[in-house]
Formats: C-alpha cells, sequence, structure tokens
C-alpha cells in the first residue's frame, strides 16, 4: 500500500502547483473539492489544505467540517487553509490593510 496525502481545494490558484511539489518528492497525492471529503483510509499520512480566494472572515467562506480529519491526520493549511485552522481551532485571524491575494510584496 503507497503512502498518500490528501490535498483538500478551497479554489486556490496554486492547488495544483501543490500536488506537483508533493509528487515530485515521491509522494501520491490526490486532490479533492473541500465539500466532497472522500473516505480516508490509513494509507492517508496527512492532509494538506489549500489557499482560496476568501479570507476565512468572509461571509460566505467555505467551512468544511474536519473533526474526524483533524483528530485522524496531520494537517497542513496554506493560506486560507492556515487561516482556517487559526480561525476555527483558537487562533485569531485579524482584517488587514491590505488584501493580499496572489502575489504580494
Amino acid at each position: 500500500m503507497h503512502e498518500k496525502l490528501l490535498i483538500l481545494d478551497f479554489g486556490s490558484q496554486y492547488t495544483q502547483l501543490i500536488a506537483r511539489r508533493v509528487r515530485e518528492l515521491n509522494v501520491y497525492c490526490e486532490i479533492h473539492p473541500f465539500n466532497k471529503i472522500p473516505a480516508l483510509d490509513s494509507a492517508f499520512k496527512g492532509v494538506i489544505l489549500s489557499g482560496s480566494p476568501f479570507s476565512v472572515r468572509d461571509e460566505n467562506a467555505p467551512f468544511p467540517d474536519l473533526s474526524k480529519i483533524k483528530k485522524s491526520y496531520p494537517l497542513l493549511g496554506v493560506c486560507y487553509g492556515a487561516q482556517f485552522l487559526a480561525h476555527n481551532y483558537g487562533g485569531k485571524v485579524l482584517p488587514s490593510k491590505h488584501r493580499e491575494y496572489g502575489r504580494a510584496r
């Protein structure tokens, strides 16, 4: 059985790039939409949460239920994914004077 990672896609323009980098490290990964989380078996070794054009502070921001995943698998949040983890598990996500999506200085 091969080890694999799950990438939950929140609409980031970089999700495919994340997957390509993971695969370049000879790790199999699957990309699934954040609202269609597949059943995870013991072959999955972790979950990556992608970025998104949303902020967790947005009214219509995606908020999947990760309670089963959080208890069983390591999580890595990238951009929105990091906001999501902080916002939902004890941290604070505060507004900025400048919106960042894509390249920023």
